[in-house]
């Protein structure tokens, strides 16, 4: 038990979420998934998370359905991380795991995503995109989700498909 209590103090003093680390190992998205947009695309932060993390809006439109079982709606929301940042933590919240998954970067999928700390790498100077996003059991939800930098989090909430209060 003292072993266990150890561990867990431990991630907590990494900044690791308990749930997130119940949830087995999160995926790392690396500084090879980053897209670049290119061209003259100009872009704002808008919803920005612990200062690092630019989220999509509170509000997501429709879902497309997948045709897979396991998820069988999809809806893709970019995700953008201020370069050089420390790593971020993604999670979804236990209670949702058998309803939401988070998907960012090359094949990364699951409850809790890792986005590795990378160098200023497209055309957005010093903020880097990933693409990505929800995968749902329903065709619609309010989706939370937890974002941790450094020992802070922040739990940010997504109406995918609808609106939420």
């Amino acid at each position: 038990m003292r072993l266990v209590a150890a561990v867990l103090g431990a991630l907590a003093l990494l900044g690791v979420p308990v749930a997130a680390w119940s949830a087995g190992s999160p995926s790392t998205v690396t500084c090879d998934s980053i897209i670049d947009p290119g061209g003259s695309f100009t872009w704002r932060p808008r919803r920005v998370v612990l200062g690092v993390v630019a989220v999509p809006p509170a509000y997501i439109q429709q879902t497309v359905a997948t045709g897979a079982r396991r998820w069988p709606y999809w809806r893709k929301a970019g995700l953008v991380v201020h370069a050089d940042s420390s790593p971020v933590l993604v999670t979804v919240p236990p209670a949702w795991r058998r309803r939401v998954a988070i998907g960012w970067g090359q094949g990364a999928e699951g409850a809790a995503l890792r986005i590795a700390s990378c160098p200023p790498s497209s055309s957005l100077g010093d903020w880097n995109p990933y693409a990505g996003g929800f995968l749902l059991r329903t065709r619609a939800a309010c989706v939370p989700l937890t974002f941790t930098v450094a020992g802070r989090s922040a739990t940010v909430r997504f109406g995918v498909g609808k609106r939420c209060a």
